[in-house]
């Protein structure tokens, strides 16, 4: 699994022009079963999302084409996460 890091750039002012295409894109990876969580930085920094269900380079590639990450509005760092221990509501995640 992964959690995919959406920091605001300094083109941070230009969000609102990408923003119908990045929810799109948000949408899109919930739809395709790969997004589990998705949500703010706090205070205003960025994004967030958690992943499941793919491969390291296809969510590179994933993240590449959202709009916010092709404008340079955010810089996207992706963390891999091996779990080892979870709660009984989220075992499914250590397959």
């Amino acid at each position: 699994m992964f959690v995919v890091l959406l920091k605001f750039s300094d083109n941070k002012g230009r969000a609102k022009e990408f923003m119908e295409g990045h929810n799109e894109w948000i949408k899109r990876g919930f739809d395709d079963g790969v997004f589990l969580l998705a949500g703010s930085l706090q205070p205003n920094l960025g994004g967030s999302i958690v992943t499941n269900n793919i491969s390291l380079s296809d969510l590179q590639h994933r993240v590449n084409t959202d709009p916010f990450v092709e404008a340079n509005v955010v810089s996207a760092e992706i963390l891999e996460i091996t779990p080892s221990k979870v709660d009984e509501r989220l075992k499914f995640l250590v397959g």
